[in-house]
C-alpha cells in the first residue's frame, strides 16, 4: 500500500499488513532517513492496532502532525 503525506518531509508511506493483521515492510519516501528506518525496523510485525495507538497524534515541532502521526493515518485507512 501507498500512503500520500501531508505537511511532513516524508513525500510517502509503502507498507504492507499480512493476514495476521501484521505491519510489514514499511518504508519512508524522502524525510530523516536514520529517524525513519528506525521507525520501520521498530513497527515491523507489530499489530496494526497497536502502531496506530502509540504513534497517533504525535507532533514534529510545531506542526499539527509527523512522520509517526503520518504512519498511524496510514494504518487507520488502510483498515477502510
Amino acid at each position: 500500500m501507498e500512503f500520500q503525506t501531508k505537511n511532513v518531509c516524508t513525500k510517502s508511506i509503502h507498507f504492507e499488513i499480512d493476514d495476521d493483521d501484521r505491519v510489514r515492510n514499511v518504508r519512508f519516501e524522502k524525510g530523516c532517513p536514520g529517524n525513519l528506518l528506525g521507525i520501520a525496523k521498530l513497527v515491523e510485525g507489530m499489530k496494526r492496532n497497536e502502531v496506530i495507538e502509540r504513534l497517533q497524534g504525535i507532533r514534529c515541532g510545531n506542526r499539527s502532525t509527523s512522520c509517526p502521526d503520518q504512519l498511524a493515518k496510514a494504518l487507520l485507512t488502510a483498515q477502510k
